[in-house]
């Protein structure tokens, strides 16, 4: 099984690089699956019902959210219906959505997870390291091949919840810094890691954002508006091989696509 997870979907250029990176990627290699971290695709904060659409269109599969899960106000009801769009699991019992979905294709099954960590984060959500164990057996109760989507800021938290994953999911991505590092591995018990899938949108910036409007803010120190960039156009991810029978990871390829 191949899967495609794309990191952070940045505004509208993070949309368009979306639609092309897709295309792209599927004319080279054989993709079952494809997964976008949305939480950033409606002007860099958010998404929408319609920006929801518009990247299943593009062919996402599923997409994942994060802190930023709430910032447009429609998407609360929106969430109960679409179980294609996933927001963290570890919120409160009773929250609109769900944190999980196993997703069918080419006669296989992928099960996709998204969680909050809470470190240097906002909300502050059950703890990840708890919360994921009731989903996650049931998820494996329908399928061994597994996708979590852990987003948080800490480096160190990330690496902990993956060694914590290892041989019971068969891939962990963190998303959220829009930074890709290069330390994607495959772990002793069978499952691919990376701490960051990096972002898709202008990469002639700071992490999406305008480079001036941000080097203002740390200079002068007042507010600013940080607008977003539109140089660069970038698509980061990962493609994960994964064996459909013991959903073991074989194979883990970190992607910077320029478009």
């Amino acid at each position: 099984m191949k899967v495609l997870f794309l990191g952070d979907v940045v505004g509208e250029a993070g949309r368009e690089v979306v639609r092309i990176a897709i295309v792209r990627l599927r004319q080279k290699t054989t993709v079952d699956f494809v997964v976008v971290n949305g939480e950033n695709a409606a002007g860099g904060n958010g998404i929408t019902p319609k920006i929801t659409y518009e990247l299943l269109r593009y062919g996402a599969d599923v997409i994942t959210l994060g802190d930023h899960a709430w910032d447009q106000r429609e998407i609360v009801p929106f969430l109960a219906d679409e179980p294609r769009l996933l927001r963290p699991l570890n919120y409160p019992p009773n929250t609109p959505g769900s944190g999980s979905i196993v997703v069918q294709g080419n006669g296989k099954k992928l099960g996709v997870l998204c969680v909050l960590g809470r470190t240097f984060m906002g909300p502050l959500t059950d703890n990840p390291f708890l919360a994921v164990h009731p989903v996650l057996e049931a998820v494996r109760r329908e399928t061994p091949c597994i996708l979590v989507d852990f987003h948080t800021e800490a480096t160190s938290e990330k690496i902990a919840f993956g060694r914590y994953l290892d041989g019971q999911a068969s891939a962990v991505v963190g998303t959220h810094t829009h930074v890709q590092t290069a330390d994607g591995k495959i772990l002793p018990g069978g499952t691919a890691y990376l701490t960051d899938a990096g972002f898709c949108g202008a990469h002639d910036s700071v992490i999406g954002r305008d480079v001036n409007s941000v080097i203002q803010k740390y200079v002068t120190l007042l507010p600013q508006r940080f607008g977003l960039a539109t140089k660069g156009l970038q698509a980061d991810g990962v493609l994960l091989t994964l064996d459909d029978v013991s959903g073991r990871a074989l194979e883990i390829e970190p992607i910077q696509l320029s478009i």
